[in-house]
């Protein structure tokens, strides 16, 4: 049994988290078949990560990667089956699956290749020169101001 955690107080003190705190909230909120097929995420590198799902059965036609943003949507829909197959035993799983991954700002799937019912996606993340960390020159000699343009 899952239990409620109440983010009030977090917002209340932070700015700018909304996204992070929606992120946790809905994870919370997931039932088991979210977590079907199963899959690993790992880490591959400073800034490369793996994402690995058993889709055996799949082929690469049954299979639809689409990211829009920061979601990572990955959709399996298996075509129908010969009508005049007569299962005895039927222990592999071939039923659709919607799996949906968020992701942090910046990453990018690399690619995807699926092989021995195993597909996996590599992504890596890209910050823009911009938005990376950079040391500030101070200036000596007295308080440097910029003076605006004023309008004529």
């Amino acid at each position: 049994m899952r239990t409620a955690f109440d983010l009030s107080p977090l917002y209340r003190s932070t700015v700018g988290f909304d996204r992070l705190f929606d992120l946790i909230d809905q994870t919370a909120r997931q039932d088991a078949s979210s977590h079907w097929p199963p899959y690993n995420v790992e880490k591959t590198g400073d800034e490369q990560y793996r994402i690995t799902m058993a889709v055996a059965g799949f082929s690469p036609d049954d299979i639809e990667i689409t990211q829009k943003e920061n979601t990572l949507l990955v959709a399996g829909q298996k075509h129908p089956e010969q009508v005049n197959v007569q299962f005895l035993h039927r222990g592999i799983a071939t039923r659709n699956f919607k799996q949906t991954f968020s992701l942090a700002d910046y990453v990018k799937v690399k690619g995807a290749a699926l092989e021995n019912g195993l597909l996996t996606i590599d992504l890596v993340r890209e910050v823009p020169e911009e938005f990376k960390p950079h040391r500030i020159k101070i200036a000596t000699g007295g308080a440097k101001t910029i003076e605006h343009e004023k309008a004529a």
